[in-house]
């Protein structure tokens, strides 16, 4: 149990803290204490390896990610060859080690309550 203490927030993804826009990607942050929440827009056509890759320099994606499909359809396939479709009105988690893709021609759209504070960031080296 967190001992920190919150004072009542709120904010807009329609006016976020941050944005991030990776081709064919759009990030909006907003950040609440120690917590970052993201609504993440991925266009048709969108995959991670050709448009997080080039960005972060890592064979699959290394974050876990939790969150919630709004509209659109995001495959995701674990470096083990797990697959799974995350839709509207899923809520999901998704394992360090994936790649994903938009399927169809609708915009993915999806709130990510882990990770999306390093999401499309470079990680830090060691």
């Amino acid at each position: 149990m967190s001992t920190a203490t919150h004072t009542l927030q709120v904010k807009s993804h329609s006016s976020p803290d941050e944005r991030r826009a990776p081709e064919k990607t759009l990030l909006e942050l907003v950040h609440l204490d120690e917590f970052s929440i993201g609504r993440m827009t991925m266009q048709p056509g969108w995959t991670w390896a050709d448009n997080i890759q080039p960005v972060v320099h890592t064979n699959s994606c290394q974050l876990l990610h939790v969150g919630y499909c709004i509209s659109g359809r995001l495959e995701t396939t674990l470096d083990d060859g797990t697959s799974a479709s995350i839709e509207p009105g899923d809520s999901y988690l998704i394992p360090p080690g994936h790649n994903a893709r938009v399927v169809g021609d609708e915009p993915y759209v999806a709130i990510e309550m882990h990770s999306a504070a390093s999401y499309g960031v470079l990680p830090p080296t060691s």
